[in-house]
């Protein structure tokens, strides 16, 4: 039926299939940075905690029956940890950039910079008001895309607080224009745990208001679990969740999941100083603001070649092609679990490659 098409992507570079890695290979291509999904401790300390409620699954959607204890308890603790209003716990970071272009109705308006996350793509098509993209972490773009936001009813600017295949931060000179034409939202999936005094990512890291920012966290990366959430304004999250189809109607996130990302955020408040210690020094060595080092190859079937030969050597690093990324690249996740000297080598295996 596909037959086809699937030939096409071949010929391309651009096929992808599944693929399990035993697990005693060197991994550089998670977005679990701090290894904490790797921990037996946080593990058993968020199933203790499972023990003390009589329900253990996910249950119903929010709304209906599945806003459990543990939900309450993670979001206490990330308004804990911010300045934020309101918490509400979600499914994942793509359902969660799908509730927030929900924000949008009509006579409102989006400005999303052009290398913002794909489910932020796919959102958008999806929300009642106008989308415009500006240039990457352009402030000029950004004023031009917006020059007539006066005649919309709400602006919405939409970016990433560390940019997940580039590695870069949304700019402080970009965030001050935005200010100035309305709401901020910030998808802090790739900072959390790797930015900030607190490690809360880039609204931690630039102190951004509260009261005009909109941020969106995964527990996927970081905190080594599963799920996401979204922090705002109280008004901003009871909207969430009356109109928002990706929370109304949708299995909350599971207790388990939810106690684990707990548990790792505060592993990350007890251990900052060792932290901080850690990720400044792989940022010294490896020239990155975060913990991201994308290196760029010619062309997609070179990228496959890269990828395959290190996973021969015992590597697994990210081949990430179009449309993803305008053109392919290596990515390398410069996770704490691996030493820098391993990853000094894999990086001259790279370059012997190119």
């Amino acid at each position: 039926m596909y037959q086809k098409e699937l030939e096409l992507l071949k010929k391309r570079g651009r096929y992808r299939e599944l693929k399990g890695y035993p697990s005693n290979y060197t991994d550089l291509a998670s977005n679990d940075y701090l290894g904490l999904g790797e921990s037996i401790q946080i593990a058993e300390e968020a199933f203790s905690l499972l023990r003390f409620f009589q329900k253990k699954g996910a249950g119903a959607s929010l709304l209906v029956n599945g806003y459990h204890p543990a939900h309450q308890l993670l979001e206490r603790r990330l308004l804990q940890l911010t300045n934020f209003e309101r918490a509400l716990i979600v499914g994942n970071g793509f359902l969660g950039n799908m509730a927030l272009f929900q924000l949008g109705r009509r006579g409102d308006l989006f400005l999303v910079d052009k290398n913002y996350h794909a489910s932020g793509i796919v959102g958008s098509r999806l929300t009642q008001g106008k989308v415009r993209f500006f240039k990457h972490n352009d402030p000029e773009s950004l004023l031009k895309e917006g020059a007539d936001w006066k005649q919309f009813g709400r602006v919405f600017i939409v970016v990433e607080g560390v940019y997940s295949m580039e590695g870069d931060l949304v700019s402080r000179e970009l965030l001050e224009v935005a200010y100035q034409l309305g709401m901020v939202i910030v998808d802090d999936a790739h900072g959390v745990g790797v930015v900030g005094k607190r490690l809360m990512g880039v609204t931690d890291l630039y102190d951004l208001p509260p009261d005009r920012t909109i941020k969106l966290g995964t527990m996927g990366k970081s905190l080594g679990s599963y799920g996401g959430y979204i922090l705002g304004p109280a008004e901003v999250i009871d909207y969430l969740i009356n109109r928002a189809p990706s929370v109304i109607y949708t299995t909350a996130l599971s207790p388990f999941d939810t106690l684990y990302a707990y548990c790792s955020i505060n592993w990350i408040v007890e251990n900052l100083s060792h932290l901080h210690r850690e990720i400044k020094r792989r940022q010294a060595i490896f020239h990155t603001p975060s913990l991201i080092k994308p290196i760029p190859v010619g062309n997609n079937q070179l990228a496959i070649e890269v990828k395959n030969g290190l996973e021969k050597q015992g590597v697994v690093v990210g081949a990430i092609r179009p449309p993803t990324v305008p053109s392919p690249i290596i990515r390398l996740n410069l996770r704490l679990p691996v030493p820098v000297s391993k990853i000094v080598n894999v990086l001259q295996l790279i370059t012997d490659f190119l």
